[in-house]
């Protein structure tokens, strides 16, 4: 079957897990109907789809996210957690949907319950840095002081030098919204990407803070808003989209767990730099698995990829 005919066929959708099909399996049996003996079903999915991912610490950063997503409005992470209470996997699992529900309302419920469960779990996996990852994402939202989330930051770079969630949480925590400002994502962005190699999980760190600070722009409206296209023509914005461009729509160059999230971004930044043709190759890699983030800043989601993916492939 042709690409073309497949995306006429299924459409653009969004996917949580992206293109990993194990994870995708467990997120749909997590939304059956309630069933006597079903949670414990349930949570032996949970802790063997984890645990598949061995020391894949990027990998295991997705499931986690994925399935905090998935089990924020559930109990299922903490009846894990009840059940396993010296397994590390289901302290970090309840400790993320802290996190995801610590988003959704504003606070945190228990934040020094979050903080415990993530050291108990470091102690029983000191060479996993998802708790220090998640320690992170908690400290951002506490808006703790640099001094202790740097501390926190220096404890996962010992174990995974590129994780992409903790970039982004950095990126989040130095953002004028919370605890920085535009200078210090600069600084931020540029201390990584003096360093950083082609194909790492967090190679779209830069790219990221370029459409962050366009959205920005867009949001303050008048003249500032009426230029934001012209940042795109500046030699960061047009460097980062022209690396981009060349290194990822290579074949099997990106192989992180969150590939094609970094190529929604570059076909936003593509559409947004108002460079259509150039996005065809990257709308094709895509093929229909969307992401709410950035697409959902000009719209619905769904319909802003499918609108421009249609224009690039004409």
């Amino acid at each position: 079957m042709s690409l073309f005919r497949k995306l006429r066929t299924t459409g653009p959708r969004l996917a949580p897990e992206l293109d990993d099909s194990q994870l995708g399996r467990v997120r749909k049996q997590l939304g059956s109907p309630p069933a006597p003996g079903l949670i414990d079903i349930q949570i032996d999915q949970v802790e063997r789809v984890i645990q598949d991912a061995a020391t894949d610490w990027d990998r295991r950063a997705h499931r986690f996210a994925v399935l905090a997503g998935w089990t924020a409005n559930s109990g299922l992470a903490r009846s894990w957690r009840m059940r396993r209470p010296k397994n590390a996997d289901s302290l970090i699992l309840e400790s993320w949907v802290d996190l995801v529900r610590g988003q959704l309302t504003g606070e945190l419920e228990d934040a020094g319950a979050t903080v415990d469960r993530c050291h108990r779990a470091a102690e029983l996996q000191p060479n996993d840095p998802t708790p220090w990852v998640v320690m992170l994402g908690t400290l951002r939202q506490l808006r703790r002081d640099p001094q202790e989330v740097f501390q926190v930051w220096h404890e996962v770079m010992t174990r995974d030098a590129w994780h992409r969630e903790a970039h982004l949480q950095m990126l989040g925590y130095l953002s004028p919204e919370e605890c920085g400002s535009h200078s210090r994502v600069l600084d931020f962005v540029d201390s990584v990407r003096s360093r950083i190699p082609p194909a790492v999980p967090a190679v779209g760190l830069e790219l990221t803070a370029i459409v962050e600070h366009h959205h920005r722009t867009v949001a303050r409206g008048g003249v500032d808003g009426l230029l934001a296209r012209r940042q795109w023509t500046q030699a960061r914005a047009a460097s980062s989209l022209e690396r981009a461009l060349t290194d990822w729509t290579q074949p099997g160059h990106l192989r992180h767990a969150a590939a094609l999230a970094d190529l929604n971004l570059l076909a936003y930044a593509l559409v947004q730099a108002n460079r259509l043709q150039e996005a065809a190759e990257t709308f094709r890699l895509i093929g229909g698995t969307v992401t709410p983030w950035p697409w959902r800043m000009d719209g619905e989601p769904l319909q802003r990829f499918g609108y421009w993916q249609t224009q690039a492939l004409r």
